[in-house]
């Protein structure tokens, strides 16, 4: 049993394990100098990004009236900021590519994980939050503790994976009781050492207990809520048999009236399969 989540991530987590053009970009930002055509260019200089950001906003996620056909013409319609949550978030999905099958699946995993997003931007749409992306990337984000839980220690990860189904009790539980912390402060102290968004350490870290998150907790309150509508549609697993609680006061958090539940989940099932081949081309659709 470990005492603290930083030492899981000793030699695993750094700086740079996440695509420097994400801190390219964020510099970038960051320089009052810095023009669209900046930012632009540092896109385009990777051709697989580059396709992927037009490929996602010409499709119906944004269901723009005309064809965008520049990275240029997409930051000026999107927002640097937008266009820099989406870069992350297609990159991401592909740092994790050995993950022993008996653990977890990782089209399955990522299943979870984009279903949870397009929930999270969903309701942040009807909430009408700005920048609805960085939602759908916290969506995304939301389980990498779990991930690296898998990849540094299985055999722990596979002991408390036993223990849930043999007790019928949550994941995360079984995780606290033999590993000494769970997958979400795993997470948290990942966000923090890749110098992710404060809003982004908090949601990831508190999206079972978003009533915990102090600076963010309407960010934390949209993704809880938005990976137990993931699970209710059993979308893909992170390795989770059952549905998690909801939090009471994360709905009234989000204060949402209750029947945009309903329609919020009716856009996910209609829209996962669309989404989920926009930022996973090649993801084959399993059942859990």
């Amino acid at each position: 049993m470990f005492r603290d989540p930083r030492e899981l991530l000793n030699g695993c987590v750094d700086v740079s394990s996440l695509p420097m053009i994400f801190f390219r970009l964020n510099e970038a930002m960051n320089c009052p100098r810095s023009s669209i055509a900046d930012i632009s260019k540092i896109i385009a200089e990777n051709p697989g990004l580059t396709a992927r950001l037009l490929r996602i906003v010409n499709s119906p996620l944004y269901n723009f009236p005309g064809k965008i056909e520049t990275i240029s013409r997409a930051v000026v319609i999107l927002g640097t900021q937008q266009l820099r949550d989406l870069a992350l978030a297609t990159s991401v999905l592909k740092l994790f590519d050995r993950i022993p099958e008996d653990l977890v699946s990782m089209e399955s995993f990522w299943q979870h994980s984009v279903a949870c997003g397009l929930a999270a931007r969903i309701l942040a749409t009807y909430r009408n939050e700005p920048n609805v992306e960085r939602l759908f990337v916290a969506g995304i984000l939301h389980d990498i503790g779990r991930l690296i839980i898998y990849s540094k220690i299985g055999d722990l990860a596979r002991e408390a994976l036993v223990r849930a189904q043999a007790r019928s009790m949550l994941l995360r539980e079984a995780e606290q009781e033999v590993i000494g912390f769970d997958h979400a402060a795993v997470g948290r102290v990942a966000v923090r050492a890749w110098r992710l968004p404060a809003s982004l350490e908090e949601v990831v870290g508190f999206h079972h207990h978003p009533r915990e998150a102090a600076r963010f907790p309407v960010e934390a309150a949209i993704v809880h809520i938005a990976d137990l509508i993931a699970h209710v549609l059993e979308l893909g697993t992170s390795g989770e048999r059952f549905v998690p609680p909801l939090e009471k006061e994360a709905w009234e958090r989000v204060a949402l009236p209750t029947s945009v539940l309903s329609r919020a989940m009716e856009q996910v099932d209609r829209q996962f399969t669309d989404v989920l081949r926009l930022m996973l081309p090649d993801a084959k659709l399993c059942a859990n």
